[in-house]
């Protein structure tokens, strides 16, 4: 891998895909919608020279082809909101795999396990059947389709799956919410049932996976699991958040009714209600092929890395609280 370019590259993915990439002495370009939050991973990486800023829009390929000329892979991690995906995410998958086919470029495809639909293994392979029952599964198992369609030619596509996931740069997973209120020692909900020990990858971990399948020229063509370091109930991980925190206020759990109520306002959460089945009958993924084609899986351990994680939120709190005392006293 020579130069690659990031989409969405200030997201809870796309970030530290970033930091491996330019720790591992690629050229990358950063490319996102947000200047702000682009110069802010370049501040988190020192300015480095092997880092390049785009800013442009994902759904448009000639702004990926532009800011990827030159660019051998594509790591694709921009994702789309819950309550658009039905109509906006084929549109995207279709602008990538345009500007990749005229790059000739390979396609590292960031995805989730919806496409599966109910568990019908003890844990799940790449070889798992994909039925799914949601509106969201099928169409995220047309996108896989759409990607691997033999209509392109020239890009090269892989698609790696993540169970749900959390690290310092997670924004729209669903214990984001939970772990930033933790870390602000504010009173928070847990969504889905706190005693059903549930599948997560600390993302740091994730990016480095990715990075190892796509440096592999046979990994090409194919889904790829990624996934976490063993299950992990609610309770316990809300138990090592607030421990991290050194608060401890109430996390409640938020089920099925309480998210329909949300929901009437929220269209976000409205949609998280179709995909409660994955908290109360977790799929957990394999980690074999992985093993078996590349090598061991390196985790960070979860008390270790939902540790970090609390560190990074609070660090964050107090620099914004510090910058909004610096605004004031101007005003």
């Amino acid at each position: 891998m020579k130069k690659a370019i990031v989409l969405g590259a200030t997201g809870g993915v796309g970030a530290p895909l970033t930091v491996e990439l330019v720790k591992r002495g690629v050229q990358t370009v950063a490319f996102g919608r947000s200047s702000t939050k682009l110069n802010e991973l370049a501040e988190q990486l020192d300015h480095s020279p092997l880092l390049t800023l785009e800013i442009g829009d994902a759904f448009k390929p000639e702004d990926i082809l532009r800011a990827g000329e030159g660019a051998d892979v594509i790591f694709h991690s921009a994702n789309i909101p819950y309550h658009e995906m039905e109509s906006r995410l084929l549109p995207l998958g279709e602008s990538v795999m345009t500007a990749a086919e005229k790059l000739g470029a390979k396609v590292v495809v960031v995805d989730g396990i919806y496409p599966y639909g109910r568990r019908l293994m003890e844990k799940a392979t790449e070889d798992h059947p994909k039925k799914p029952h949601t509106r969201k599964g099928k169409v995220r198992l047309a996108y896989e389709q759409l990607l691997f369609s033999s209509c392109w030619h020239k890009a090269k596509p892989l698609i790696v799956r993540l169970p749900d996931y959390y690290g310092p740069s997670a924004q729209a997973s669903y214990l984001s919410v939970t772990m930033e209120a933790i870390a602000a020692g504010k009173p928070t909900a847990f969504i889905g049932n706190m005693s059903v020990p549930r599948e997560y990858v600390y993302l740091p971990d994730a990016a480095r996976m990715i990075v190892e399948i796509a440096t592999r020229e046979e990994s090409y063509g194919q889904n790829w699991h990624i996934p976490g370091p063993g299950v992990i109930s609610g309770h316990e991980l809300v138990r090592i958040a607030q421990q991290a925190a050194g608060k401890r206020k109430t996390v409640m759990p938020l089920g099925r009714i309480g998210l329909s109520l949300i929901g009437l306002f929220n269209p976000v959460m409205k949609e998280v209600v179709e995909m409660l089945y994955l908290t109360e009958e977790p799929l957990v993924l394999s980690g074999e092929k992985y093993e078996r084609l590349i090598g061991p899986i390196q985790w960070t351990p979860h008390e270790q890395a939902i540790t970090a994680t609390m560190r990074s939120l609070m660090g964050k709190g107090a620099r914004e609280a510090e910058d909004a005392k610096g605004s004031a006293a101007m005003i």
